[in-house]
């Protein structure tokens, strides 16, 4: 079977295929605002104020068995994606916590230049079973007017060659549905009926502040811009401490997708998006997660959680070295080396913070927060069934 992406596939440029927003390779105009966090990646996804606005995914394909839809079959697909892309780190979670693994199997690429992200050459990957080097050979076999970078992650159909989504945001809510026939025994229910509503609502709001908000700072092109991102994210980090107090989890006792949206961005701010922080404003004076105890104890709950971290991420994100005793370079500085014994120590003990006892199991809590769509609202959001509604 084959898929029509008459209607999901949009003309690609480099800029919109970088969904990770791992500086591409780019010159900035001379002179443009002044120089002001003048780096590479910042002049590409802008609106004329310098924020940062992150371009559509473009392949869209839903699983299921409806219309249009990718058929559910265990082994079909690869999910193809970066070990230091938190969007692809968010499928690997939820890949995890279900057991799908065999059934929906990730692979890394790493690695990012002009030509794309490069494909890992291990037997029985893909770059093996059809000869290529580059996920964007997945994009050009799909779409014939392919002319920028394949995303991190994005799922191929090892029948066709062919790229099925790149769409991060909904995809772990296929794994949680569409994939429940090959849910392990005792998986958790991450996406209650119930709740989904509510669960959507808060998920667009941990996107736009806390996951994108990161960006939002460290890609702005005016300071206006990045501090106002930057507020954003700390109030948003207060409310969700606050929610926290009384709660183990964003929806009380059990974890749900939430809770993994959001643990994607806390476990690699002290290491990734911090630093950045800290170039993008010129000082160090800049929060950090353990400023807000409730959520750094919500953070090492779920660090310690069985599914939310393995050993390729705790090296990726530099909590732990190489078998030589050295930390991934780009946690640290941008060349290659032996790791000095400061940064070494620094990583040491950035790891053991996470480690530290939680002590959240006795908390409960209830579901219900004022919140997105705690005030009742919840209801009128149905994405599109209410078009037309208000017209006469």
């Amino acid at each position: 079977m084959s898929f029509d992406f008459t209607n999901n596939g949009q003309q690609l440029s480099v800029v919109a295929a970088d969904a990770c927003g791992v500086a591409a390779h780019h010159e900035r105009e001379s002179g443009a605002n002044n120089g002001w966090n003048d780096k590479p990646e910042t002049t590409v996804e802008q609106t004329p104020d310098g924020a940062f606005r992150r371009q559509r995914n473009a392949f869209t394909v839903r699983f299921g068995s409806g219309p249009g839809q990718a058929p559910v079959q265990a082994g079909r697909y690869r999910i193809l994606g970066a070990l230091g892309c938190g969007w692809n780190r968010r499928q690997r979670i939820v890949i995890r916590l279900l057991g799908l693994r065999d059934a929906f199997t990730p692979e890394i690429v790493y690695g990012r230049d002009e030509d794309g992200w490069k494909l890992t050459h291990t037997p029985g990957g893909v770059a093996e079973l059809f000869g290529y080097d580059r996920l964007n050979d997945f994009y050009r076999a799909t779409t014939d007017h392919f002319t920028g970078r394949g995303t991190s992650p994005t799922v191929v159909d090892l029948s066709t060659g062919k790229v099925v989504t790149n769409n991060y945001h909904i995809l772990s809510n296929d794994l949680e549905t569409a994939w429940a026939p090959f849910h392990k025994e005792g998986a958790p229910d991450l996406y209650p009926q119930e709740l989904r509503q509510e669960i959507d609502l808060l998920n667009q709001q941990i996107f736009d502040d806390v996951n994108n908000g990161t960006y939002k700072v460290n890609f702005a092109t005016t300071k206006g811009a990045a501090t106002a991102a930057y507020t954003i994210f700390k109030a948003r980090l207060a409310d969700y401490d606050f929610r926290l107090a009384s709660r183990r989890y964003l929806f009380g006792s059990q974890i749900t997708d939430s809770d993994v949206r959001l643990f994607q961005t806390l476990e690699s701010f002290e290491s990734t998006y911090r630093p950045g922080f800290v170039r993008t404003f010129g000082t160090d004076d800049i929060i950090h997660i353990w400023d807000y105890p409730n959520l750094f104890a919500y953070g090492r709950d779920l660090f310690q959680t069985e599914g939310f971290i393995d050993d390729e991420e705790l090296y990726a994100l530099g909590y732990t070295p190489d078998e030589n005793g050295n930390y991934r370079a780009a946690t640290w500085e941008e060349n290659d080396g032996p790791t000095p014994q400061k940064v070494k120590d620094q990583h040491k003990a950035l790891y053991e913070r996470w480690l530290e006892p939680a002590d959240r199991a006795q908390l409960g809590g209830s579901p219900l927060y004022s919140g997105p769509g705690g005030g009742g609202s919840f209801e009128l959001w149905q994405f599109g069934a209410y078009d037309g509604f208000y017209q006469g």
